[in-house]
């Protein structure tokens, strides 16, 4: 199975059906809805979930007015009335709930599907259905176009990106893991590595480069950092040399680590609020 132009790992469609179908799942809404649809529910504070059920679910755009949590398993699911169903569904939308997919954009692949919201079962996530799923929105990595003559010359300040480049991260992993596991540290990229980390890492193993000198783009090790008007760093990747660059686009285990031209991965990280820095990593 290849999703982006990477060749998917065996143990990892099945947790991504895991992830996307799981037995029992959060469903959120407010004390008055749940009321309303005579469900039993749970504080939202209260809500315990792994990073990648956060990832999935994109909990962290669920708005706050959304307090209580339904959790159903798919037996409950099934013996809800179809209004009930469709009430649930439009309310995970509204307010911001991740997974709640649109069958109408897997018609071609399965038919049986309604054409409005649902949730996934196990049995719909197919090879077919996962690439779909998996590639939305994201650029094919072009990690077989880079030259051997750039993947040696990036080595010295870069020795772990060529075994990222063009893998999914199988679990927790985000842009700062990847760049500091690209450039050596042990462990990095498979962790949800929070901005502290990061940054030090950048006062550790790198100098700061003009902002604007795009010539810096055009060697090995020039980090990229894009941050909002308040300092915070938003995204990073770290360019190869020869016109490329790496990254993992988000923090979610849907997106892998690729390799892209440098202007197509900045122009696809060009966000209003966002200037882009430069550092210069070293050994």
């Amino acid at each position: 199975m290849d999703v982006l132009n990477i060749p998917v790992a065996p143990d990892l469609p099945g947790r991504w059906r895991a992830w996307l179908a799981p037995e029992r799942q959060p469903l959120f809404l407010t004390p008055q809805e749940a009321a309303g649809l005579d469900l039993p529910t749970v504080p939202r504070a209260d809500l315990r979930l792994s990073p990648e059920e956060r990832d999935t679910l994109t909990l962290w755009a669920v708005a706050p007015e959304a307090d209580r949590v339904a959790w159903l398993d798919r037996a409950g699911w099934a013996a809800l009335d179809e209004r009930r169903q469709r009430t649930l569904l439009r309310l995970q939308v509204r307010y911001g709930r991740g997974n709640v997919p649109l069958g109408r954009h897997y018609a071609d692949l399965l038919p049986e599907l309604p054409p409005g919201r649902f949730l996934w079962s196990s049995e719909h996530l197919t090879p077919g259905v996962l690439a779909r799923l998996l590639s939305a929105g994201q650029a094919e990595c072009r990690r077989n176009a880079v030259p051997g003559a750039v993947w040696n010359a990036a080595r010295e300040v870069l020795p772990g990106v060529r075994a990222l480049a063009g893998t999914f991260s199988g679990g927790p992993g985000n842009c700062f893991g990847a760049v500091m596991g690209a450039a050596g540290v042990a462990g990095a990229a498979d962790e949800w590595t929070q901005r502290d980390p990061f940054e030090a890492f950048l006062a550790a193993r790198t100098r700061p480069a003009p902002s604007r000198s795009g010539s810096r783009d055009a060697c090995p090790g020039t980090v990229l950092v894009w941050r909002t008007s308040d300092g915070l760093a938003q995204h990073t990747a770290v360019t190869l040399g020869g016109g490329w660059a790496f990254q993992k686009a988000s923090q979610s285990w849907t997106t892998p680590r690729v390799v892209l031209p440098v202007e197509e991965l900045k122009r696809r990280n060009r966000t209003p609020g966002w200037r882009l820095e430069r550092h210069t990593l070293s050994r």
